[in-house]
């Protein structure tokens, strides 16, 4: 399958899944999820309509992003150690994995450094896989609290990834979690936070993210097929 074709065959999905619960198709950001993938394919993506990327390693921003054309929106979805966020400061538009303290700490240090506010999601481990980044539920309080007290960051929703399984339904409970988080986070004013993203949602289980909230899809299989995860640069 072209790019183009499955770029359109997600689009139709993301479509099909917002009529069944009466959302706007237009509501949802779909970053093309770029692990493996070259410069020249991510091109032709930009050609057939992606508009947003998702990387998950800081020397892979680096290395591709000059070879870009045209405009576009860099996500780093994978997990950001604190010795590599001066080096991506300035590369991307959001950092989707935050998951300390620290790491939320350092990143101010290095936007005020640069003269900029940084745009980051907090990650959550709703599923509380052993496995898997991010906070628990009840560390969310401090560095939402953090954020509110500093300049430097500006925490711009949530994000998660659900445990890997066959049925997608399995995973809906999770989704749903996370939505009752946002919601109510998005009640609460407070300085530096803004609960505008709701990240959550991969190829397997995207239609039922969109279903449960998500406005913030990561898709890699989806559009750019199975990949070598072992390739190395």
């Amino acid at each position: 399958m072209s790019i183009q074709s499955a770029v359109l065959q997600i689009e139709k999905r993301i479509q099909q899944a917002c009529e069944r619960i009466h959302r706007n198709p237009a509501e949802i950001t779909l970053i093309g999820v770029t692990k493996t993938v070259e410069s020249d394919v991510m091109n032709e993506a930009i050609l057939s309509g992606i508009r947003h990327f998702g990387e998950n390693r800081v020397q892979e921003v680096l290395r591709k992003r000059p070879d870009i054309v045209g405009e576009v929106t860099w996500h780093l979805i994978g997990h950001l150690q604190t010795n590599k966020v001066k080096q991506i400061i300035e590369q991307v538009d959001l950092i989707h994995s935050v998951d300390s303290l620290r790491l939320l700490q350092e990143i101010r240090v290095r936007a005020l450094q640069v003269g900029k506010c940084a745009n980051v999601l907090i990650q959550l481990n709703i599923s509380e896989e052993e496995s898997k980044f991010g906070i628990e539920t009840e560390d969310l309080e401090a560095l939402l609290q953090n954020a509110a007290e500093n300049e430097g960051v500006k925490i711009c929703g949530l994000m998660t990834i659900a445990p890997f399984t066959d049925d997608p339904e399995d995973v809906r409970i999770y989704f749903k979690d996370m939505k009752v988080i946002f919601d109510q986070l998005k009640k609460r004013t407070l300085h530096n936070v803004e609960m505008k993203y709701l990240s959550m949602g991969m190829t397997g289980d995207f239609e039922v993210a969109i279903e449960e909230g998500s406005n913030m899809i990561r898709i890699g299989t989806g559009i750019f097929g199975a990949r070598d995860y072992n390739t190395t640069h």
